[in-house]
Order: structure tokens, then sequence, then C-alpha cells
């Protein structure tokens, strides 16, 4: 039974993991790219009206899920070090928490904060923006990253159960 629940857990986990390397990587490849071709202003109400959206659909429960059963996922590996399948699950749950869920609340939440408070302000507020574009985009790498090793590990970590 426990085995069932392990490999259960490592599919939700992939899976999760494999549609937040997908968000990431659309952001990464061209969603950035296309708001940096904008006019500033427009760049900037853009990117404010995906992080209101965002924060309202399923995002946020696979988000948090995902970090959850991750975290779950580390301590399970911990407590069976000896098996096959702990050292993949350790290594990619670990990459997975700290490459996307703490890379997103320290370095993405904040510059989206930032970016928040300066739309519709007076004067050139646009300033911030040609910072948070090359910011943001580069810990977004950092999660697309750690999303794909997540999953590939997972999927390792199956395959060995």
């Amino acid at each position: 039974m426990q085995s069932v629940l392990i490999v259960a857990m490592l599919w939700i986990s992939a899976l999760s993991c494999a549609l937040m390397a997908g968000l990431y990587f659309a952001f990464s490849t061209f969603i950035m790219r296309a708001l940096g071709r904008i006019d500033r202003g427009s760049a900037i109400a853009a990117m404010n009206a995906i992080n209101v959206d965002i924060q309202k659909s399923l995002f946020m429960p696979v988000f948090l899920g995902s970090t959850l059963i991750a975290a779950v996922l580390v301590i399970v590996a911990l407590l069976d070090l000896a098996a096959p399948y702990a050292l993949p699950t350790l290594i990619g749950s670990a990459i997975y928490v700290a490459g996307m869920f703490v890379v997103t609340m320290a370095c993405n939440v904040p510059l989206n904060n930032a970016l928040a408070a300066v739309e519709g302000q007076a004067g050139d507020t646009s300033a911030l923006w040609p910072r948070y574009l090359t910011e943001w985009t580069r810990w977004n790498h950092v999660r697309t990253l750690a999303s794909l090793t997540g999953c590939a590990l997972d999927i390792r970590a199956i395959s060995l159960l």
C-alpha cells in the first residue's frame, strides 16, 4: 500500500511539475519577448493584468499543491534513503521546491509587486520595465529548469519502484 501511495504521489508530482514547466517555458520563450516589443506602459499593464488573473486561476492550486507534494516527497525520501527511488525523489523534489517555489516567492513575486506599484503613477514609471523584463525572465528560466528537473527525476524515481 505504501508503494502505491508513493507511486501516486510521484505521478501527481511529475504531472504538476510538467504543467508548471510548460507555463514557465511559455513565459521564457515567447510571452516576455512579446511584452518586451510593445510600448512599456502597455507591457506593464498587460503583465500586471496577468499577475492579477493568475492568482485567481487554477494556477494557484497547482502551484501550491505541487510544492506541498514535493515537500512531502522530500520527507518520504529522507525516511527511506536506502530505497532505489529515494535519491532521485529527494534531489528532484528539493530542486523543485527551491528552484520553483522559493525562487518564485523570493524573486518573481517581489518583482511583480514592484511592477504593480508603478502602474498608473504620474511621471515616467516605465523605467522599471527593462530591469523587470531582464530579471523576471532570468528567474523564470530557473523556475522552468527546476520544474523540468523535478519532473524528470520523479519519472526516474517511478521507474525504480
